[in-house]
């Protein structure tokens, strides 16, 4: 596989004294691009309590993940068999026997809902949680949009030891809801592109096409590549240590500079620098290439696989919110969906989650680390036919109701809350919105229930917009 160049981080909003700082690092032999790199890792230890909010892009149906119907009609329950799982009657789609297995580990929420159908409002909504659109909300993200989930824990939950509070990977989604919106730019979570320009969906390198075109082929290469945070070459610790005493001059030499700059800013991006450079831990933690043979066997060689081994290890060495955006849309079953949900986009999903939660139970990280799985929106409780554009049906969007998937931090394992109709259309009970989905994620992180943020303008705005989730978190 020839590479096609190493991903990007990035963040937004640089100030005087930031580009000064990447100035003076680039004396340690780092380029601009390096710098956007190293500014996202730089400690060595986890927090005690983080989040992995796992977003199945193009919504995951309820029926054929978390909530099936066995006994609804034909063209409601679809063609998928629900099995036991290790819980005394809860069961779950045929097709996820690995989560099946460890149910002690994990709890549902079946009653989440909100009141958008389409791509753009409902990725805004869940990654907000807020049920509400932001007054000048487009299909593309702006500053007056509300801060995004994965933002605000990142701003209210720090990294430890210099390390960012929130990173999203393997891509980014552009769309309302994934940066910090109204919180200002340097609240942006850090951008880990770290997969591969294919275009098609799944997990990459066993992608495909919706509509099955014949030209549909995995086109990118590695599948996935995490940053090179390796040292340049003949810069040593001697190196180091005297060129932090230069940078330490420089900025008291340009102090005029700073009267207006954010000092919390800089700081954070020199010692994420530093750090990485000194931080064996750190750089080993994306060395993903060079991961043990059965860690990635474990997971997945696959983009899905990659991307949660990579926010395990982000969570351990000290990231306090990882967002990972997995599918590329691929849960967005128009149509074919039984095919390509049954080869192709639930089992990665299975063996990759499943994996996650065993790999974060064996580090001792599950108890402080809460995982959360889902999507924009479910899907229609009725199977229908599309057969200009498809050979077999599917289901359309629906974002009356979908399940929520809870993992660790307290959640007991088995535990299912709210349940859906006879149909899997609407709420039956204990109907849940993203504002609680969004208030159970704080929650796990610690965050005070009336903590506030300020604007630029000194402005406070409330982080809570509901309460938890009653009951999911012990």
């Amino acid at each position: 596989m020839s590479p096609t160049g190493p991903p990007t981080l990035h963040h937004s909003g640089w100030s005087r004294r930031e580009i000064l700082q990447a100035g003076t690092l680039g004396l340690m032999g780092l380029s601009m691009s390096d710098i956007e790199q190293l500014r996202a890792e730089s400690g060595s230890l986890r927090r005690p309590r983080a989040v992995i909010y796992v977003f199945l892009t193009g919504g995951l149906a309820q029926h054929e993940s978390f909530d099936p119907k066995p006994n609804a009609t034909e063209n409601v329950r679809g063609e998928f068999t629900p099995i036991p799982t290790r819980t005394p009657g809860l069961q779950i789609c045929e097709h996820l026997p690995l989560l099946a297995d460890r149910s002690d580990k994990w709890a549902l929420c079946r009653s989440v809902s909100h009141s958008w159908n389409e791509h753009s409002q409902g990725t805004c909504l869940m990654l907000t949680g807020r049920s509400q659109l932001p007054p000048s909300f487009s299909g593309a993200p702006k500053p007056s949009d509300f801060p995004g989930i994965t933002a605000m824990g990142g701003r209210m939950s720090p990294g430890r030891n210099g390390l960012p509070g929130a990173a999203v990977l393997p891509y980014p989604i552009k769309q309302p809801g994934t940066l910090a919106g109204r919180m200002g730019p340097r609240f942006d979570p850090w951008m880990l592109n770290a997969a591969s320009n294919c275009k098609w969906s799944g997990a990459c390198p066993n992608c495909w096409d919706h509509q099955r075109r014949p030209e549909a082929r995995h086109t990118g290469y590695p599948v996935f590549r995490a940053p090179n945070l390796t040292l340049a070459d003949g810069l040593s610790q001697g190196r180091i240590d005297n060129r932090k005493a230069l940078l330490g001059t420089i900025e008291r030499q340009q102090q005029f500079l700073d009267r207006y700059a954010t000092v919390n800013s800089l700081d954070r991006y020199r010692t994420g620098a530093l750090s990485l450079l000194t931080s064996g831990r750190v750089r080993r933690a994306f060395d993903i290439e060079n991961a043990d043979p059965k860690a990635l066997d474990r997971y997945g060689r696959n983009l899905f696989g990659y991307s949660l081994l990579m926010a395990a290890r982000l969570v351990e060495v000290g990231v306090s919110m990882v967002q990972v955006n997995l599918g590329r849309g691929g849960f967005d079953t128009h149509g074919n969906a039984f095919d390509h949900l049954k080869n192709l986009m639930l089992p990665p999903t299975d063996q990759a989650l499943s994996a996650l939660l065993d790999d974060l139970d064996e580090r001792g990280l599950l108890e402080d680390t809460l995982v959360v799985a889902a999507g924009e929106f479910g899907r229609t409780p009725r199977v229908f036919n599309l057969p200009q554009y498809y050979e077999l049906p599917g289901r359309d969007h629906w974002g009356a109701v979908q399940s929520v998937f809870f993992a660790g931090a307290g959640a007991s394992g088995g535990k299912v809350i709210g349940s859906s109709d006879a149909d899997g259309g609407q709420p039956k009970d204990s109907k849940q919105t993203p504002e609680s989905m969004a208030a159970t994620i704080y929650d796990a992180l610690g965050i005070d229930r009336h903590a506030t943020w300020d604007d630029n303008l000194k402005r406070p705005h409330a982080v809570y917009h509901g309460n938890p989730i009653e009951g999911m978190l012990a």
